[in-house]
């Protein structure tokens, strides 16, 4: 097992990728590239803690959870913007935006122990 597949923000990351996929699977009428940039900002999510954890120096690790974080903002953008489409109902809107906003403050601690 590699020590990042211990981490609980990389097991809750890659639960969101399976939750959008099944949210994808579900858009019938939403954009093409507007899932597809879903589907690959929710992916640079766990891809992006498990690269910056197998790196050396504190900067480089660093580096790798910022844009993992960016691409936990970019998640919200888009499910904001499926949301005013009309394609997804609020209570799903709510649980994606609690469940994106707790992987945000995991990773911005992990940002924040590179620091040190």
């Amino acid at each position: 097992m590699f020590d990042f597949e211990k981490f609980d923000v990389y097991v809750k990351s890659k639960q969101l990728v399976k939750e959008i996929a099944t949210l994808i699977a579900s858009l019938k009428n939403a954009n093409s590239r507007l899932i597809d940039q879903l589907q690959r900002a929710s992916l640079s999510i766990p891809l992006n803690i498990a690269e910056g954890a197998g790196r050396y120096s504190k900067a480089d690790k660093k580096n790798f959870y910022i844009i993992a974080r960016g691409s936990v903002f970019e998640c919200v953008a888009i499910i904001d913007i499926i949301y005013e489409m009309g394609l997804l109902p609020e209570p799903q809107k709510a649980d994606f935006y609690k469940k994106l906003e707790e992987l945000s403050k995991m990773i911005s601690g992990l940002i924040n122990s590179q620091s040190k």
